[in-house]
């Protein structure tokens, strides 16, 4: 449903905030400069929804990756892009992945992908920010808005280059984009949370 965005994911990225967690914490302009790709291994987005005011099951999205082009000096022109491969909706039920697939709901065979892409960035706080972007699902696109915190940055301990790491939280309506079967019973407020980090292999080569 409309965790698709998180895109967003990623979009997160963007929070183009201050990088303020104590004295040790690094500076913005530390952070080369460059194109930044999320870590596969270290990216997520979760999201949930009421179903029949019983429960709030708890869906993920296993595969995805995004782009920040990261700009240190002004992080509020930075921009991040981000696909979701619909077909990878995880819900820990079999039968319920394949129903969500279905033309009930995200139909994959048609919309076999979600995007998303930065439109802007408002900083609000020492480590948070507004971003901004489009979010296309199931063959509609419309403004989302993501709250995001930097969580950290510094070379990687564990291979080469530069990481950033971001979470970002929002909410969006399911009909908005035309995926609102069984809507009230199940519910159309959708609520995601993601969490990446991303890397530049190149970043400590310049």
């Amino acid at each position: 449903m409309r965790h698709f965005v998180i895109l967003a994911a990623v979009s997160l990225a963007l929070g183009g905030v201050s990088f303020a967690h104590g004295a040790d914490a690094p500076d913005p302009a530390a952070a080369p400069a460059g194109v930044y790709k999320t870590d596969a291994g270290h990216r997520y987005i979760t999201f949930s929804y009421l179903h029949l005011g019983f429960s709030h099951p708890s869906l993920r999205w296993r595969d995805w990756d995004a782009t920040l082009n990261w700009n240190p000096a002004a992080p509020e022109k930075s921009t991040v892009e981000a696909v979701i491969d619909v077909n990878s909706i995880d819900t820990g039920v079999d039968a319920l992945d394949k129903h969500l697939k279905s033309d009930d709901f995200f139909n994959t065979e048609k919309y076999p992908t979600m995007t998303f892409k930065s439109t802007g960035i408002e900083k609000t706080g020492e480590d948070t920010g507004i971003m901004t972007g489009d979010l296309t699902v199931h063959g509609v696109t419309k403004p989302v808005t993501l709250n995001v915190t930097f969580n950290n940055g510094g070379k990687n301990p564990f291979g080469s280059g530069y990481k950033l790491g971001f979470d970002a939280t929002g909410s969006l309506k399911r009909s908005d984009f035309g995926v609102d079967r069984f809507v009230p019973n199940v519910g159309d407020e959708i609520d995601f949370v993601i969490s990446a980090e991303f890397k530049s292999e190149e970043a400590d080569k310049k």
